[in-house]
């Protein structure tokens, strides 16, 4: 059930940070409220994810995922480019979660 609760924490934050984009510097109501209310969510539910995941494969891979879904929001919907260096970026995230999951973080 932990990784259901990461799962959530993850849309909950990517969500926030989108509506964080769209909120012009918190600047419009509702996208600034939504924010805050994903962002809230998004701590809630990591914090229900620690009580059965290990707090490195937590957040290792609430941080990870987040970082790459927002890059590719970021492409597809304010057309951000897509440099060598980002797919770079990108990839490293992810091999950084597989490692340390692998190395023993979830344990």
């Amino acid at each position: 059930m932990g990784y259901v609760f990461l799962a959530g924490a993850i849309a909950a934050e990517v969500a926030a940070t989108t509506a964080m984009k769209y909120s012009d510097g918190f600047s419009r109501l509702w996208p600034s409220l939504l924010t805050a209310l994903g962002y809230a969510v998004a701590f809630l539910l990591l914090a229900r994810t620690l009580r059965s995941v290990s707090i490195g494969s937590a957040y290792a891979i609430w941080s990870g995922v987040g970082t790459a879904a927002i890059a590719l929001l970021g492409l597809a919907l304010f057309g951000e480019s897509l440099t060598v260096t980002k797919v770079a970026g990108i990839v490293l995230i992810v091999g950084g979660v597989v490692v340390l999951n692998l190395g023993g973080a979830a344990h």
